[in-house]
């Protein structure tokens, strides 16, 4: 990736929904991961119309489209070294030992972007990989009932 990465969009869980708002919410991003359970393709392609993508296979992702998907990726974005995996206790590494500042996961649905589950939040992510003190802001897609 040719341009200078400072702007990362967190999304995952979209289940073959990408709502209008967490398209909007990332515009502006310099890369886009996408932490599993993505749903499909169309997914990813929309996504890429706003920032390139890097995507992981979640356990939704079964079909023979998302077994193409690596279950886990490592991602040199800026000055980090991330780590992504969907189920993060399936994380079968030391993520310091191995280098990797940040952990991008998904599978827990709180941060999930696509359909609601239960009363959790839907969310996506920002995180700005210029500030000093990196601080994940996260987005609210609609309001809890």
């Amino acid at each position: 990736m040719s341009k200078e990465i400072k702007i990362l969009g967190l999304i995952s869980d979209t289940h073959g929904l990408l709502r209008e708002e967490a398209e909007r919410a990332l515009r502006g991003s310099d890369l886009i991961l996408h932490a599993g359970d993505v749903g499909g393709l169309e997914i990813l392609t929309r996504l890429k119309d706003i920032a390139p993508v890097v995507a992981v296979r979640g356990n939704v992702d079964a079909d023979a489209w998302g077994r193409s998907l690596p279950l886990t990726e490592a991602v040199s974005a800026g000055p980090a070294m991330i780590y992504m995996i969907h189920i993060l206790q399936d994380l079968d590494i030391n993520p310091a030992a191995g280098g990797f500042q940040i952990v991008v996961s998904g599978h827990s649905h709180p941060g999930s972007a696509g359909p609601r589950r239960f009363y959790l939040p839907v969310t996506v992510a920002r995180l700005d990989l210029g500030a000093k003190k990196w601080n994940a802001e996260f987005i609210h897609l609609e309001q809890p009932r």
